[in-house]
């Protein structure tokens, strides 16, 4: 099948098509390939979009709360809860249209990236191996 779609693609003149259609086959590989709880939630994290309003590092943009690092139960709760259709404001109720359809393993995996999300590109910021001490002039 990929092979045919290969073909197709190749046959477009338009590079952007094929670089855009490339990239969402490839995105939607990934998603079936995640074999953990933590890389299936990143994927579906991804996948729903939740990123444009919460940050690509979980972090809450503007008055949209950070997610990173928040309690699994309670994240899991407030999921169920939109997935039910009830929101506890009018900000919050937005949040239905997204989770209607998550199922209760969506809910885990997304609930076990959340609490387990570890920002990769900072995880190494701090190098241990300078010294803080001597030659610091004064």
């Amino acid at each position: 099948m990929l092979d045919a779609l290969g073909y197709t693609l190749a046959l477009v003149a338009n590079r952007r098509l094929i670089l855009s259609t490339s990239f969402s086959v490839l995105f939607i590989l990934s998603f079936l390939e995640a074999k953990t709880a933590y890389e299936k939630g990143q994927a579906l994290y991804l996948s729903k979009v939740c990123y444009s309003c919460h940050g690509h590092k979980l972090e809450g943009m503007n008055t949209f709360p950070r997610l990173a690092n928040r309690a699994k139960g309670y994240m899991a709760y407030k999921l169920k809860r939109f997935r039910s259709k009830k929101a506890d404001s009018q900000a919050q109720e937005m949040m239905i249209t997204y989770s209607v359809g998550l199922s209760d393993e969506d809910i885990e995996n997304l609930t076990t990236y959340m609490y387990e999300y570890i920002d990769v590109a900072s995880s190494e910021s701090y190098d241990y191996s300078v010294e803080n001490y001597g030659d610091g002039g004064s």
